[in-house]
């Protein structure tokens, strides 16, 4: 298992891990089919994340196929560089076996060389697995945004949570 910062070489190979990982988790925001990105709209934004000192994507890379991917997203205002926001993303086939984890450790690294304070993410209360990952790698949960989502007929709350580094 490989663990790597994206090229933008990898734009196409994204988008279909993207699209596959949406397609198979009921935790993502986007719905199967839902999101709308080409290979050169995702290459743009890899060329542009990798521009900006505090944000960046990781990739899990099993037998030259994208397996995973965890994004983080930093903030653009002066007051809040310090800190990012993330979205994490394994396919079905390889989740509970560390790739979460690894990708995670890579992060925090990659974190702590780039002056970033503050890692934060939101998760639906009902993601046993996704939360149960987070508090591993030592995020809190900080509250919860009731009704924040409209899922599978009712409305669903989501946990913020964070780890400051």
């Amino acid at each position: 298992m490989l663990i790597r910062e994206i090229n933008p070489e990898d734009a196409e190979g994204l988008v279909k891990l993207i699209y596959r990982v949406e397609s198979e988790s009921h935790f993502m925001l986007f719905e199967s089919g839902e999101r709308k990105i080409s290979p050169e709209e995702q290459e743009k934004r890899i060329e542009a994340m990798r521009k900006t000192e505090n944000s960046t994507i990781f990739i899990a890379e099993e037998n030259n196929e994208l397996v995973g991917y965890l994004i983080a997203i930093g903030g653009y205002a002066q007051k809040n560089k310090h800190s990012v926001y993330l979205v994490i993303g394994v396919l079905a086939q390889y989740r509970g076996v560390g790739i979460g984890t690894k990708l995670f450790q890579q992060l925090e690294n990659w974190a702590k060389e780039h002056n970033i304070h503050r890692l934060e993410l939101t998760v639906m209360t009902r993601n046993v697995a996704g939360i149960g990952l987070y508090k591993k790698m030592g995020f809190k949960i900080e509250g919860t945004k009731r009704h924040s989502l409209y899922f599978e007929g009712e409305f669903a709350d989501e946990y913020y949570m964070s780890k400051l580094l």
